[in-house]
């Protein structure tokens, strides 16, 4: 079946599932597409093709022996390179880990495994996650499908490149600031931040523990909602995983009619700094979303101004903290052990050749901001505003349902265009930085193209934490109109591949 790479991943699991095509033919599909595109995309860091051919046998062999699959199994998937994969390189975009391979899985990695999908191998990220371009990944960037010459989205560049490229169909990412809602945005894909907690953490290295969120990445609300409900779930061997059920995320994807819902357009994410392009989509979606059913009110949240400079406080200074163990001495790249220095001396020249000029850059912030006589004046002073925007969005919410907002300020720039500018890279996480403070989910689904570049815009859906559900709901029905409008899927107006 030659048009096996552009189907969803629930009609591809339907496909598996009734036997009309095999899971090794579906994995083969999906590997000889990457063999064919990727040399341009750079969506994978490693394809590990043995695996990924062995694990949809294996879905083969339970279906041919009448054992019930998963809603998922044999549906190709590809994996942000900072989840651990037991025995699979694992590099998290950066030269200290270079040839390492994590003897454990992470719980999501396991919970894939367990479900019959297939990890095709690992996709390019931001150097430890650090990023908005993928241009800091110590392999080289990932290219955009839409303009090869433009960016991915960062963090996790690879992992929306692989889905709009239509080398896989899921995708895992990971959210500390914007880095699965963003990349989704510029690639007219579909990107999910989980409520903190809901999704576990064991298993992903950490760059801001506080932050970081696992999250499903796809190309429909509803594959994203099926991929979600594989992966959350309490894990004791995560101290903050939320021990409440998994809301049935797949049903509200199914969701068409949004009347007495309530959403909230955020006063203080939209206007100056925004592309024309990107607020004219938004607000063409905000008319579909009234057409729907809903009522659309606008709300301030006054201390979202105050959450990028709260942000570039708190992630710096974690990440401080969480990476002084990749030092040279347990594991990952050594240098300058010639024998006769000290562990000092090694440690230092480790990290001078592993580190690369981001994360340097980060991890000197943060150790600033936590050093003795400026703790309180920068880090604390950051997390006074951290509870003033949970308290706006805990304000939003006890009028709204659902707050909205356009997911990146633009679309997507040129490779190389901000990277000698890190303030104005920080910037395109303007609007999707403030969930992570908060801890509340948010999702960013393709609502059209910019008319001035006719490249993709997304809308971002933010709802209360623990009510993920709803995220779903609302873009489920945004989505269901959008495509009786566009009559195609708008990937498919991707030029570049």
């Amino acid at each position: 079946m030659a048009d096996l790479i552009h189907k969803t991943a629930a009609e591809l699991a339907a496909v598996v599932a009734s036997g009309e095509a095999s899971a090794v033919e579906v994995a083969q599909a999906h590997l000889n597409r990457i063999g064919a595109v990727d040399g341009a995309v750079h969506a994978f860091l490693h394809v590990d093709t043995d695996g990924a051919l062995a694990a949809a046998a294996a879905v083969d062999a339970k279906r041919a022996a009448g054992d019930k699959l998963g809603p998922l199994a044999g549906v190709p998937l590809g994996l942000k390179d900072v989840m651990c994969m037991k025995d699979i390189p694992t590099t998290c975009g950066s030269k200290i880990l270079e040839g390492w391979r994590p003897p454990y899985d992470a719980t999501v990695t396991a919970r894939l495994k367990a479900a019959g999908i297939v990890i095709l191998g690992k996709t390019n990220m931001d150097e430890f996650a650090m990023g908005s371009s993928t241009e800091h990944s110590a392999y080289g960037p990932t290219h955009n499908p839409w303009d090869l010459e433009r960016i991915p989205g960062g963090s996790g560049g690879g992992s929306s490149a692989c889905l709009a490229a239509f080398e896989a169909p899921l995708s895992i990412g990971t959210d500390t600031g914007g880095s699965i809602r963003q990349p989704a945005a510029v690639t007219a894909t579909v990107g999910v931040k989980p409520t903190y907690g809901a999704v576990s953490r064991y298993g992903l290295i950490a760059l801001a523990s506080s932050l970081d969120q696992a999250g499903p990445c796809a190309r429909t609300v509803l594959d994203a909602a099926m991929l979600h409900q594989v992966i959350a779930g309490y894990d004791p061997h995560d101290s903050t995983s939320l021990t409440d059920p998994v809301a049935d995320m797949v049903s509200a994807a199914g969701t068409r009619d949004l009347t007495g819902m309530k959403i909230g357009v955020v006063k203080e994410l939209g206007g100056e700094g925004y592309q024309s392009g990107v607020r004219q989509r938004f607000t063409e979606a905000l008319e579909i979303l009234s057409g729907l059913g809903a009522e659309i009110i606008e709300v301030s949240c006054p201390h979202f101004d105050y959450a990028l400079a709260a942000y570039y406080l708190i992630l710096p200074s974690e990440c401080s903290s969480n990476l002084a163990k990749f030092d040279g001495m347990r594991y990952g790249v050594r240098a300058g052990d010639d024998g006769e220095s000290s562990v000092e001396q090694v440690m230092a020249r480790t990290r001078a050749a592993g580190f690369g000029e981001e994360v340097t850059r980060r991890i000197i912030l943060g150790t600033y901001a936590l050093s003795a006589g400026y703790y309180d004046a920068y880090y604390g002073s950051a997390q006074k505003i951290r509870t003033l925007i949970q308290r706006d969005f805990d304000d939003a919410f006890a009028r709204v349902d659902v707050l909205v907002s356009p997911t990146a300020p633009t679309t997507a720039f040129k490779l190389g265009e901000k990277l000698d500018d890190p303030l104005a890279m920080y910037l395109n996480d303007i609007a999707t930085i403030p969930a992570n403070l908060a801890g509340t989910p948010g999702m960013s689904l393709p609502i059209g193209l910019a008319p001035e570049d006719n490249l993709p815009v997304g809308i971002q859906i933010m709802a209360p934490a623990r009510k993920d559900e709803r995220m779903y709901a609302v873009g489920g029905a945004l989505e269901a109109a959008l495509l009786a409008r566009w009559g195609a899927p708008i990937l498919t107006q991707a030029r570049a591949l």
